[in-house]
């Protein structure tokens, strides 16, 4: 049986490590009190919030 290969248009695993590469270099030198700051805002930005909370 031959496999074919697809070609990807989109890398999910690609952007996830990338996204958390980037939040990982933006955060490691913060404190917990400045981390959840940096939460926080991130939240505020997006317009997100946490699980679990309305």
């Amino acid at each position: 049986m031959e496999t074919i290969k697809k070609e990807k248009q989109f890398d999910t695993v690609k952007m996830m490590r990338e996204i958390r590469d980037k939040i990982s270099s933006e955060t490691q030198n913060m404190t917990f009190e400045e981390l959840k700051a940096y939460i926080n805002q991130q939240l505020a930005d997006n317009k997100s919030k946490l699980i679990g909370q309305q």
